[in-house]
């Protein structure tokens, strides 16, 4: 068998990477060199073993242990490793039988390798079990105490003081700013790619990650790699007494990416969408201010009301630009003049005063927004 051992370890690597999804996929594997040199290890001991060697197999056992832990950093279970553990020994024991086959070897001979090789694996895999357990302990560990203190930092009043000792036990260093990130319910988020000083609570309803200090490209990048799905609302750096806040507003920017209002920005910035989310931050209360703004129009056809706020709009937001507002709404200038005197009309007093065409301007924005899906007017 020491003969076949190089082409053996090919063949088993590259069935593993045929039969096991997780493993023939370049993200879900173990570096390729690394899950090589544990497969080798692992025959080469195996040889020895039944050859009567006394060789120290702490190297083997490391490795394996160590499979194990990567499944656990990320977030799998071990299914995908003992199929591969399966597919490994399936395609030894194929060899060896061939083998076999070829040097005549007895039956007896045959039986008893076969049972030596099936209880090794077993082996392997319950030190693969090891290091998952061991990998897991150690997480939730440290999942749990930053958990802690993620939410004793997100309760309104917790004075400044009180997070000097669970943050110690933590490991948590005290950061003067926080950016908070939202995340849709049940998230997949790979923690082994989050930069060690980011706290998280995956396990809220509505799950969420604090980042210390600004959101640059280097967290960017971690937050890439650690969200599969790219779904995400970041909110704006903070004093960390207001982190309660950036985690609202993230939390709003995510609800109007759903409803379709802002793109999915893969995350989507808050700070690229202020007007929006302040616009839409209350909607009873735009409600009724839109009723008492809008009061003039109530006794109009539907079609002449919605003629009329699309022109009013495109002329606020023009600056009483008639030609800029012809062009926003595809509209020969001419027709936007005739419309605006009659709004001007019907607006009087209203369009006089700068503090009340402040306020036209922000519910007409704001119902563009929520024309955008019904489910938000």
């Amino acid at each position: 068998m020491s003969a076949e051992l190089p082409t053996l370890a090919e063949e088993i690597i590259a069935e593993v990477q045929r039969s096991v999804p997780e493993y023939g996929r370049q993200d879900g594997a173990p570096k390729p060199p690394v899950f090589r040199i544990t497969v080798e290890q692992a025959m080469t001991a195996f040889v020895d073993q039944v050859s009567g060697g006394r060789d120290s197999y702490e190297r083997r056992d490391e490795l394996c242990r160590e499979l194990g832990r990567s499944e656990a950093y990320q977030g799998r279970s071990l299914d995908a490793l003992q199929a591969a553990y399966r597919v490994g020994v399936q395609v030894a024991w194929r060899r060896m039988a061939h083998v076999g086959r070829m040097r005549r070897l007895p039956s007896g001979v045959m039986t008893r390798l076969a049972d030596a090789l099936f209880a090794y694996i077993d082996e392997l895999a319950s030190l693969s079990v090891e290091g998952y357990l061991e990998a897991q302990s150690s997480a939730d560990e440290q999942s749990g105490a930053h958990r802690r203190l993620l939410r004793l930092l997100l309760r309104p009043g917790t004075p400044g003081g009180a997070l000097a000792e669970p943050a110690q036990a933590a490991g948590w260093r005290v950061p003067d700013e926080v950016t908070m990130v939202a995340l849709p319910a049940r998230a997949r988020c790979v923690q082994e790619e989050l930069d060690e000083d980011v706290l998280a609570d995956l396990g809220d309803a509505e799950p969420h990650l604090l980042i210390p200090g600004r959101y640059d490209t280097g967290r960017a990048q971690m937050l890439r790699g650690a969200l599969p799905d790219r779904r995400a609302a970041v909110g704006l750096t903070v004093p960390l007494a207001e982190a309660a806040d950036s985690l609202r507003w993230a939390r709003q920017a995510l609800a109007l990416v759903d409803a379709g209002v802002l793109e999915d920005g893969g995350p989507t910035l808050c700070e690229r969408h202020l007007l929006e989310l302040w616009l839409l931050s209350d909607r009873a209360l735009l409600d009724q201010l839109a009723r008492r703004e809008l009061a003039v129009l109530a006794g109009m056809t539907r079609s002449r009301r919605m003629r009329m706020t699309e022109t009013l709009g495109a002329w606020l937001e023009a600056q009483g630009n008639a030609v800029e507002a012809a062009r926003m709404l595809r509209l020969h200038p001419q027709t936007v003049r005739y419309r605006m005197r009659q709004i001007s009309e019907t607006f009087d007093e209203q369009l006089a005063d700068p503090a009340a065409r402040f306020v036209l301007d922000a519910v007409l924005r704001a119902h563009r927004l929520r024309e955008r899906r019904p489910s938000l007017r």
